[in-house]
């Protein structure tokens, strides 16, 4: 099975320049974990994440939680405003693993567990082409499995009641 045949070629992205407060507006309305940051050719330079943009709010939270058992939390919340105008290049992961659209699943997959990362980015000459994520491998296999068992016997499976 091959990339192009699971992957999602509508996904969401993000530029370089755009606001943190897009990439959050974006993240948490699409309930999505993380874009891809693209160049307006669409040229993949990185993706950030759910964890990037926390980071981003909270970069004192670690030292603080190390330092003291008593942590002001309100002080810390009060600095995130400004953090909301800075831009998506500043804390974006620009170091980004991809596979090709001809690329076999088990190699994408080998290489987004080698890597823990949840999501791979689908490339043509670094130009987005789309995405795949843990989920979608799932449900290929789920769905070749159906189809290989259906084809098989002509009948669909009997679902057996857990005792």
């Amino acid at each position: 099975m091959l990339v192009k045949e699971v992957m999602t070629t509508k996904m969401k992205t993000v530029r370089p320049d755009s606001a943190l407060r897009d990439v959050a507006t974006v993240l948490g309305f699409y309930h999505i974990s993380g874009l891809p940051v693209v160049t307006e050719d669409g040229i993949l330079v990185g993706v950030i994440s759910e964890k990037d943009v926390l980071r981003a709010l909270y970069p004192k939270i670690d030292k603080a939680i190390e330092m003291s058992a008593h942590v002001q939390f309100e002080d810390l919340d009060s600095e995130f405003r400004d953090v909301m105008d800075a831009r998506v290049a500043e804390f974006m992961t620009s170091h980004v693993f991809t596979v090709g659209p001809d690329d076999q699943i088990l190699r994408a997959v080998a290489v987004m567990i080698a890597h823990k990362i949840r999501r791979i980015p689908v490339t043509v000459d670094r130009k987005l082409v789309g995405i795949l994520s843990i989920g979608d491998v799932h449900k290929a296999v789920l769905k070749e499995t159906f189809d290989h068992k259906l084809g098989q016997s002509g009948k669909k499976p009997a679902l057996k009641p857990r005792v």
